[in-house]
C-alpha cells in the first residue's frame, strides 16, 4: 500500500508564526512613520499582509508540485535565462535609494536579486546531481558552476547589492560542501576572495564607512556609527522582557528603516531577550526541519535542494541578526518572513513550499 504523503506540519507552523509575528512587528515598527509620511499607520501592514497572502498561495502551489519535476533542463535553464535578463534589465531601471535593485510596477515593486537566490539553488541542485561523483572535476563541474554563479553574483554586485552577493556565495558554498567538494577548493577560494573583497570594501565609500563603523562605531556616533549605535540602544533597552509591544522609542526616527533591516532591534527593545530568543528558536526549528527533510530525501537532487533552501533562509536570518547585534558590518539583508518587503517574503515562502514538498517524500 502506498504511503500517504504528508507535509511537515512543524515546519509549516513555525513559518506561519514567523509571518504573523513579522506582520505585527512591521506594524509596530512603522505605524508612526507611516502615519506621518503616508497618512495611515496601517500603510506598511496592509501591504505586508497582501504579500503574505500571495506568498502562502505560492506555498500551496509548490506543496503540490512534485519537486522532482523541477529537476528538468526545461525548467532550470529557462529559469536561469529569465533571471539573467531580469538582473540585466534592472540595471537600467530608475534608481531607488541610490541603487538599481527594484522594478516598480505601480504601487508594487519587485527585486530580482531575491529571486536569484532560489534560481541559483535550483541550478546547483540540478547540476550537482547531474555530475554526481564528479563534483571535484574542475573542467566539467566546477568551471560551469563558477561561470553561472560568478555572472549572477557580478550582476547583483553591480546594482550594487553586496549583501545579497555574499548570500549567494553562502548558498553555493553550503551546497558544494554537501555535494562532497574537497576542502582544498574551499581553501583556495577563500584565499582568492580576500583581496577581491578587500578591494570591493575599500574602493567604495559607503562600504568602507560601514567597515569603519563596524570596527569602532563610537568614533563617529552621529555619522558612520549612528545606525549601529541606535541598534545597540534598542536591544540594550529591552532587557529581559522588553518595554512592551508598541512602546519602543528607537523606531521613532532614530533607527533608519526600522521595519526592514533593523526589525530585530525593534523586537529586542519591545519584547526583550525572551522575545528575541523566541524568534531565534523559530529559525532553529526551520533549520532542524529543513535538515530532516534533506537527510530523509530519497535522491541527491532533493537532498541538495533542501540544503540550499534551508541555508538560504536560516543563513540570511543569522546574518541579519548578527548585523543588528554588531557582530557583522551593516548590510541591507532583510530578516526572512519578518522584515517588511514583498520580494523577500514571497521568495522565501516559495522556498518553504518546495521544502514542504520534499518533506512529503522524506523517509
Amino acid at each position: 500500500m502506498a504511503r500517504q504523503l504528508q507535509s511537515d506540519r512543524i515546519l509549516f507552523g513555525a513559518v506561519v508564526v514567523l509571518v504573523l509575528f513579522g506582520a505585527l512587528m512591521v506594524y509596530s515598527a512603522s505605524a508612526v512613520m507611516a502615519a506621518e509620511k503616508y497618512g495611515s499607520g496601517y500603510y506598511f501592514l496592509w501591504r505586508q499582509l497582501a504579500w503574505a497572502g500571495a506568498g502562502f498561495l505560492a506555498v500551496a502551489v509548490m506543496m503540490h508540485v512534485d519537486y522532482r519535476r523541477l529537476a528538468s533542463p526545461l525548467v532550470v535553464f529557462p529559469a536561469l535565462a529569465l533571471e539573467f535578463i531580469l538582473l540585466l534589465a534592472v540595471l537600467f531601471a530608475d534608481r531607488s535609494h541610490h541603487t538599481h535593485r527594484w522594478f516598480h510596477l505601480g504601487p508594487a515593486s519587485f527585486q530580482p536579486s531575491e529571486l536569484a537566490k532560489i534560481i541559483l539553488t535550483l541550478f546547483l541542485a540540478f547540476f550537482l546531481d547531474l555530475r554526481k561523483g564528479q563534483v571535484n572535476a574542475a573542467k566539467h563541474t566546477l568551471s560551469p558552476i563558477l561561470l553561472v554563479a560568478g555572472m549572477m553574483g557580478l550582476l547583483v554586485l553591480a546594482e550594487p547589492d553586496f549583501g545579497t552577493t555574499l548570500a549567494l556565495g553562502l548558498v553555493a558554498t553550503a551546497m558544494l560542501f554537501a555535494a562532497g567538494l574537497q576542502l582544498r577548493y574551499f581553501l583556495g577560494a577563500g584565499l582568492s576572495a580576500v583581496p577581491v573583497v578587500s578591494w570591493l570594501i575599500f574602493h567604495s565609500a559607503y562600504r568602507s564607512n560601514r567597515w569603519a563603523a563596524f570596527l569602532n562605531p563610537y568614533a563617529d556616533p552621529l555619522g558612520k556609527g549612528f545606525q549601529i549605535l541606535q541598534s545597540y540602544i534598542a536591544v540594550g533597552t529591552g532587557g529581559i522582557t522588553g518595554v512592551g509591544l508598541m512602546e519602543g522609542k528607537q523606531k521613532l526616527f532614530f533607527l533608519p528603516e526600522p521595519q526592514t533591516d533593523f526589525i530585530f532591534a525593534v523586537t529586542g527593545e519591545e519584547l526583550g531577550f525572551l522575545g528575541a530568543v523566541a524568534m531565534v528558536a523559530l529559525f532553529a526549528v526551520i533549520l532542524l526541519r529543513g535538515w530532516r527533510a534533506s537527510a530523509g530525501c530519497p535522491d541527491d537532487f532533493g537532498r541538495l535542494l533542501a540544503i540550499g533552501l534551508t541555508v538560504m533562509i536560516v543563513g540570511q536570518a543569522l546574518v541579519n541578526m548578527s548585523v543588528v547585534l554588531g557582530l557583522l558590518p551593516t548590510k541591507g539583508i532583510p530578516l526572512p518572513f519578518v522584515s517588511y518587503g514583498g520580494s523577500s517574503l514571497v521568495v522565501n515562502l516559495v522556498a518553504v513550499g518546495i521544502l514542504l514538498n520534499i518533506s512529503q517524500h522524506a523517509s
